[in-house]
C-alpha cells in the first residue's frame, strides 16, 4: 500500500474528481453491466424529467436513492440496466418555446405553422442535456445517457400508441363533454391533480342574488348564493336538496318575500339595502324576517323562475327551473344553487341528469380559450371573465335581483405554470374510464406493491384510490404523442392506430415521425366506400402524464421489440420519486397497469421528502436561498452530499431544510474519522515494511484467528454490520442503514482503533501487531464494500489502496460482491459486553465532568452494578484494562446486587399511557408513582401488573434508579451515575499514591502535543530527552522511574535524560514547560544519534 498524507490535506472533492477518471479509464459501468449481464434481471423505472432546466437538489437526492438501489442489487447477484430517461413533451416545452417567441394566444402557433411551431420545441428539449449528464455524473450516480431514452421518440411513441389502443379495444375510451380546471394562461385543460399543485388563499367577490318564481301568489323569489358571479349571465338552472326544509319568508322593512333554506334563514341581510355584507348582522337577520310557508326541498322541483339575462333565452322550453340534488349543503350560501353547467363540474352533471343539457357536443360554452366571453354574452362579449365580476354584479343590480354582496376567503386553484387562477370550462375530451370495477381493482393491486413509507401507500395513495375519477387524456396543444384516433366526417367510423404499420397500411403513406405536423394531412378511405369520405385525425395530443405513465413499455418498445424480456420481469422490482409524484407518476403507472395486465406496474417503491430551503421555503432561483448543487460538490465533495441527504427525515417522506452547514458535518464527524482510521493502518503497515518485515500482506479473514477481545468484537460487529445492511436493504429501508453504518464507523474509530493504539504500532510484539493490522485492514475492507452503494467514490479511492495489500483482487470495488453475512460468525454477548463497556466509560466520564476531575488525574476506584453475570466476567476480565486505561482508574470492582447502591422509583410514561387511560391517568398514576421496591421488582419479572384494573406493560412505566450513597461518604467523595441498565460509583478521593501516575500522564500529554506541533508523523522515530528546571530534580527523577514502562509504551520509546543527550545531536524541536503538577521541565525531540554511535 502507498503512505497517505494527513486528513486535513486530503480533499475530498479532489479525490472524487481522479476516481471519476478512473471510472471513463476502465469503462468500468459499462464494464460492470457487461459482467453482470448473465445474471438475473433486476428491473428500475427511471421517471423522466423535463430537461428544460439545470438539475435540483430533488433530482440528486432521488438519483441518489436510485443510485444506492440500483448498486446494491448490482453487488448482490443482478443484471441491472440503468437508462435515463427524458420527458420531452408537454407544457413546460411549449411555454418556454411562448416566451422566447412572444406568443400569447393560440391563434399565433396556427399563423406561425404547427410545423414550425413543433420544430422549435423539438429544438430546445435537450437544452440542458449535457449540464444533466454533466451533474447526475459528478454527483456519483451510474446511468446511461448514450442509451437514454426520450418520450418523443419513433418508437416510445408508437407504444404509447398500441397502450391506447388496448384501452379503447377494452371499452375503457370515450369522448365526453367534461368540466375541467383550465388554465386560460396556457388555453388548455389540466387534469384534477395539476389544479392541486398550486392553491392560494384568495378573496373573491360573492353575491347573492334573486330569482323571481313565476306564478308565486307572494311574488317570491329564490335565492341563491354564488362565489363564482361571473358565470351568473349562463344560469340554467337553480339546484335545492330535496331532504331539506326550505321556507318562504318577507323582509318587514322592504316587503320582499325570498325562498331560502330553513337552516340558512340567519345568512340573509337583516337590513333592507343590497349592499355590502354585514357579516355581525346574522342574529339580527332572523328577526327581520316573517315566515310566510315551510315546505320540503322536493315540492320545490319543477318550478320555473324568471332568468336573470336573456343569453340563453333558446334553452326555455327545458332551462330556468329547479332541479334536486344531494351536493347542495346548509353550511353556506342559501341552500339554492345557481347551476351553470359549463363551467362547474356539478352543474354539468345535475344538468345532464335532469335533461337541462344533452349528452355529446351541443353544450354551448359562453367563454373561450383566453377566458373572454364569446358573442353570446352581448353585454360582456371580449371581456375577461374574472375582470367582468364587478360588472356583472353592476348588471344583477339594476335589475334589481341583488339581494347582497360581500367577499369570500377561499382557496383557489392557480396554474401551476403561468401562476393565472383556474377557472372551470366544459370541453370536448377523450377520457379513460375509471368505473367501479378497474377502481377496485387498483385497491387491490396497490395492495400487493411494498411501499417505503408504509404510510404514504396506506393513507395518501390509498385515499387517492378511492376517490379516483376518469381521466381526461387528451390536450388541446400541439407538442405532445397525437392521440391515434382517426374520424369520419359524420363520426361514425373510428379507427384508433396500434402501430405506425397499422397507420402506414390504412393510409398508404410512410411514415418517419408520428408528430402532428407529419401526421395530422394523413387521411384514411373510408372502409364503407368513397362516397363516405376520408377519416381524419383528431386535433388533440396526449396528456403527458399519459407518455410517462406508459414508460414501462415505451422505453423498450414493447411489444414491438423485448417482448420476452418485458413478459419475464413485470412488474418491475423499483422504482424511487418524490411525494409529489403520489398523484403524478405513481398513480398513472398503476392506473394504466391496471387497465393493460390487472396488475401493478412496480414491485418496491421509496418514497422521498420535499428538499426545502434553509428558511423552509420552496428552493427559487430567483430568491437565491440555497447554494447551487455544484457548489456543494465542489467544496465537500458528492459522498458527503448523498450521505447528508439519505441520513435525513426526507428518506421518510418529510421535508428537509437544507443547510450547507450539514454537508460539512458529514465531512468532519464520518469522512475525517474513517480516513483517520484508514491512514492509522497504512502508516503502521509502512512501519513494519521500513522496520525489515517486508510488505504487509494481511491474514485473510477466514484464516485470521485472534484472542484478543476487540478483535473479535469488531469481527462481529462487522457481520452484524453485513446482517443488518443486506435485511434493510432488501427492504428499501435506506433510512435505518445510514444511522447504523455511521454508528459502525465511531465503533471503528473512537474504540477499536483507538483502544488497540499500542498493538497496532507494534508495542505489543510483531505477531500481535500483524493480527491487529489484518483485522483492521478486513474490517476497513468489509466496511468499504458495504457502504460503496452510499459513498461510490470514497470507497474507490480506499480500495484502490487497500487492494494493493492483496493479489487477485478486482479492479475495482464496484466489481465486488456485496459481503455475504455470517451468522454464526455474530458473537452477540460480546457486542453487548462492548457496548455496556462503553457506556460505563461514558458515564465515569459524565462523573470526572461534574467534578472538574480531567481524565489526567488518576482515581483509586470504579464500581459496575449490573444483574448480569456474564456482562460482570467480562468486564472485569477481557474488558478489564480498557475501561482502567481509559479512565485512568486503579481497580475496578462489580456487584450484581442493583439495590446494593440504589433504590428504585416508577414513574408512568405519561406519553404512552396518556390517551390510552384518559379519565383514569390521575388514579393510576399516582398508584404507579406508590409501588414499593418489592412491587417494582415483581413488576420488572413478570413484565406487567394490573393497576386499578388497567394492565401496563414495561413499555409504560419507567423505571428510575436513585443512587444511594454508602454510609460515611460524602458527596465530594463518591459519586454515581446511571442509565437505567448499568450503574457506575466513581470513588473521588485523592491518594497520594496515584500522584506519580497523574505527573506521568502529564509529561506524555506534552510529549505527544510537541510531536504534533513539530508535523512529526506517527511512524516518524525520534529520540526524546527531558531536563529538569527545578531546583531539586529528585521529584521529576522518581516520577521517571516508577512510571518508566508506561511512558515507554506509551511514546514508544524510552524518556532519555538530557546528561545522555550527545553534542552533535540534531534538535527537532523543543520547549519548557511550568509549574506542571508542581514540576517544571523541557523537553527535546531530536534526531536518532545515540544509535548510531
Amino acid at each position: 500500500m502507498e503512505e497517505v498524507g494527513e486528513g486535513k490535506d486530503f480533499s475530498f472533492p479532489r479525490e472524487e474528481e481522479k476516481v471519476l477518471s478512473f471510472w471513463t479509464q476502465i469503462d468500468a459501468f459499462k464494464t460492470q453491466l457487461k459482467r453482470t449481464e448473465h445474471l438475473p434481471e433486476f428491473i428500475f423505472y427511471d421517471g423522466p424529467p423535463f430537461a428544460t432546466g439545470l438539475p435540483h437538489y430533488g433530482h440528486i437526492l432521488a438519483g441518489t436513492i436510485k443510485d444506492i438501489v440500483t448498486r446494491y442489487q448490482t453487488m448482490t447477484g443482478h443484471h441491472v440496466t440503468r437508462r435515463f430517461g427524458w420527458d420531452c413533451h408537454g407544457l413546460p416545452i411549449e411555454t418556454e418555446i411562448e416566451k422566447k417567441l412572444g406568443i400569447t394566444r393560440r391563434a399565433q402557433v396556427l399563423e406561425m405553422g404547427i410545423d414550425k411551431y413543433n420544430e422549435e420545441c423539438r429544438s430546445i428539449v435537450t437544452s440542458f442535456v449535457e449540464e444533466w449528464e454533466k451533474v447526475i455524473t459528478r454527483s456519483g450516480r451510474w446511468i446511461d445517457f448514450k442509451n437514454d431514452y426520450k418520450t418523443m421518440d419513433l418508437d416510445f411513441m408508437e407504444s404509447v400508441w398500441w397502450v391506447f389502443a388496448q384501452l379503447f379495444d377494452k371499452n375503457l375510451v370515450y369522448k365526453g363533454f367534461k368540466v375541467m380546471p383550465f388554465s386560460t394562461g396556457l388555453k388548455t385543460p389540466l387534469s384534477n391533480s395539476e389544479a392541486k399543485y398550486n392553491c392560494k388563499e384568495v378573496s373573491d367577490p360573492d353575491a347573492m342574488v334573486t330569482f323571481p318564481v313565476i306564478g308565486d301568489e307572494d311574488n317570491a323569489a329564490f335565492v341563491a348564493w354564488t362565489t363564482t358571479p361571473w358565470n351568473l349571465p349562463c344560469n340554467l338552472a337553480l339546484c335545492v336538496n330535496a331532504k331539506f326544509v326550505y321556507v318562504k319568508v318577507r323582509n318587514k322593512h322592504n316587503g320582499r318575500v325570498y325562498i331560502v333554506a330553513k337552516s340558512r334563514l340567519s345568512a340573509l341581510p337583516a337590513n333592507a339595502d343590497a349592499k355590502k355584507s354585514n357579516r355581525k348582522d346574522k342574529g339580527a337577520a332572523a328577526d327581520s324576517y316573517e315566515v310566510l310557508d315551510t315546505f320540503d326541498g322536493a315540492s320545490l322541483v319543477g318550478k320555473k323562475y324568471e332568468p336573470l339575462f336573456d343569453y340563453f333565452s333558446d334553452f326555455s322550453s327545458v332551462a330556468f327551473r329547479v332541479v334536486a340534488d344531494n351536493y347542495v349543503k346548509d353550511d353556506s350560501g342559501t341552500g339554492i344553487v345557481h347551476l351553470a353547467p359549463a363551467f362547474g363540474e356539478d352543474d354539468y352533471r345535475v344538468c345532464l341528469e335532469n335533461n337541462i343539457i344533452e349528452k355529446g357536443e351541443g353544450l354551448v360554452v359562453a367563454v373561450d380559450e383566453d377566458g373572454l366571453f364569446t358573442e353570446r354574452i352581448t353585454h360582456f362579449f371580449g371581456h375577461y371573465v374574472r375582470d367582468a365580476e364587478k360588472d356583472v354584479i353592476e348588471a344583477v343590480k339594476a335589475k334589481g335581483r341583488l339581494v347582497k354582496t360581500g367577499s369570500f376567503t377561499h382557496s383557489n386553484p392557480f396554474c401551476y405554470r403561468t401562476d393565472t387562477p383556474l377557472i372551470n370550462r366544459a370541453g370536448p375530451a377523450w377520457f379513460v374510464r375509471v368505473d367501479e370495477q378497474l377502481k377496485e381493482q387498483l385497491l387491490k393491486n396497490n395492495d400487493q406493491t411494498y411501499w417505503v413509507p408504509d404510510y404514504v401507500k396506506d393513507k395518501r395513495f390509498h385515499n387517492w384510490l378511492e376517490n379516483a375519477r376518469d381521466w381526461c387524456v387528451s390536450r388541446s396543444r400541439f407538442w405532445g404523442t397525437p392521440l391515434p384516433i382517426w374520424i369520419s366526417d359524420d363520426g361514425e367510423e373510428v379507427v384508433v392506430m396500434d402501430s405506425v404499420d397499422k397507420l402506414e397500411k390504412l393510409s398508404g403513406v410512410k411514415v418517419f415521425d408520428l408528430h402532428r405536423h407529419h401526421i395530422d394531412q394523413i387521411t384514411i378511405p373510408s372502409s364503407r366506400g368513397p362516397e363516405y369520405g376520408v377519416l381524419r385525425r383528431v386535433e388533440d395530443v396526449f396528456d403527458c402524464w399519459f407518455e410517462s405513465g406508459s414508460m414501462p413499455y415505451a422505453y423498450i418498445h414493447y411489444p414491438f421489440e423485448n417482448k420476452e424480456l418485458f413478459e419475464k420481469n413485470f412488474p418491475g422490482h423499483f422504482v424511487a420519486e418524490g411525494i409529489d409524484q403520489t398523484r403524478g407518476w405513481f398513480y398513472h403507472l398503476l392506473l394504466l397497469s391496471t387497465a393493460l395486465f390487472g396488475k401493478p406496474a412496480f414491485r418496491n417503491l421509496i418514497c422521498n421528502g420535499l428538499v426545502l430551503a434553509e428558511d423552509g421555503k420552496k428552493m427559487s432561483k430567483s430568491e437565491k436561498n440555497y447554494p447551487p448543487p455544484t457548489e456543494v460538490i465542489d467544496e465537500y465533495g458528492a459522498d458527503a452530499l448523498r450521505l447528508y441527504l439519505i441520513n435525513s427525515p426526507i428518506v421518510r417522506a418529510e421535508s428537509l431544510r437544507f443547510k450547507k452547514e450539514g454537508v460539512l458535518g458529514v465531512v468532519k464527524n464520518v469522512f475525517l474519522p474513517w480516513y483517520n482510521a484508514y491512514r492509522f493502518l497504512v502508516q503502521n503497515a509502512k512501519r513494519l515494511e521500513i522496520e525489515g518485515s517486508g510488505p504487509f500482506v494481511p491474514t485473510d479473514v477466514a484464516t485470521l484467528r485472534s484472542s484478543n477481545v476487540l478483535d473479535q468484537w469488531i469481527h462481529s460487529a462487522t457481520q452484524s454490520l453485513v446482517c443488518f445492511v443486506r435485511q434493510e436493504m432488501d427492504g428499501y429501508r435506506l433510512y435505518t442503514v445510514v444511522p447504523y453504518l455511521l454508528k459502525f464507523l465511531d465503533n471503528l474509530t473512537n474504540i477499536y482503533v483507538r483502544f488497540n493504539r499500542k498493538r497496532l504500532k507494534g508495542r505489543t510484539g510483531e505477531d500481535d501487531c500483524h493480527i491487529a493490522l489484518s483485522t483492521l485492514y478486513n474490517v476497513l475492507l468489509t466496511s468499504c464494500k458495504v457502504m460503496t452503494p452510499f459513498t461510490p467514490f470514497f470507497t474507490e479511492t480506499l480500495y484502490q489502496n487497500l487492494r494493493k495489500a492483496r493479489e487477485g483482487s478486482e479492479e475495482s470495488i464496484h466489481y465486488c460482491s456485496f459481503p455475504e453475512a455470517e451468522e454464526t460468525r455474530v458473537e452477540r454477548r460480546i457486542e453487548q459486553s462492548v457496548a455496556r463497556m462503553m457506556t460505563v466509560i461514558d458515564l465515569a466520564r459524565n462523573i470526572r465532568e461534574r467534578h472538574k476531575l480531567p481524565l489526567k488525574t488518576p482515581l483509586m476506584e470504579i464500581i459496575v452494578v449490573h444483574p448480569d453475570a456474564e456482562f460482570l466476567d467480562d468486564i472485569t476480565g477481557k474488558l478489564r484494562e480498557y475501561v482502567l486505561e481509559e479512565l485512568n482508574v486503579r481497580s475496578l470492582v462489580t456487584c450484581n446486587d442493583t439495590l446494593k447502591y440504589a433504590s428504585l422509583k416508577a414513574e408512568p410514561d405519561f406519553s404512552v399511557l396518556g390517551k390510552r387511560l384518559g379519565k383514569s391517568m390521575g388514579l393510576v398514576a399516582k398508584q404507579v408513582k406508590e409501588m414499593s421496591q418489592q412491587d417494582i421488582l415483581r413488576f420488572q419479572e413478570a413484565g406487567k401488573v394490573t393497576i386499578a384494573g388497567h394492565t401496563l406493560e414495561l413499555t409504560d412505566i419507567k423505571i428510575v434508579r436513585l443512587f444511594k450513597r454508602p454510609d460515611g461518604l460524602k458527596d465530594t467523595e463518591i459519586d454515581a451515575n446511571g442509565d437505567g441498565d448499568v450503574l457506575v460509583l466513581l470513588d473521588l478521593r485523592p491518594d497520594d499514591s496515584l500522584y506519580e501516575a497523574g505527573v506521568a500522564r502529564e509529561i506524555v500529554n506534552r510529549i505527544q502535543k510537541l510531536r504534533k506541533k513539530s508535523g512529526l508523523e506517527p511512524t516518524d522515530f525520534v529520540e526524546v530527552y527531558i531536563e529538569s528546571l527545578d531546583k531539586g530534580e529528585s521529584a521529576l527523577q522518581q516520577v521517571l522511574s516508577s512510571q518508566e514502562q508506561y511512558i515507554k509504551d506509551t511514546i514508544g520509546s524510552s524518556l532519555l535524560p538530557s546528561t545522555l543527550m550527545p553534542s552533535h545531536v540534531v534538535i527537532l524541536s523543543e520547549e519548557s514547560f511550568q509549574n506542571v503538577s508542581k514540576m517544571s521541565f523541557k523537553i527535546s525531540l531530536a534526531r536518532p544519534a545515540l544509535k548510531l554511535r
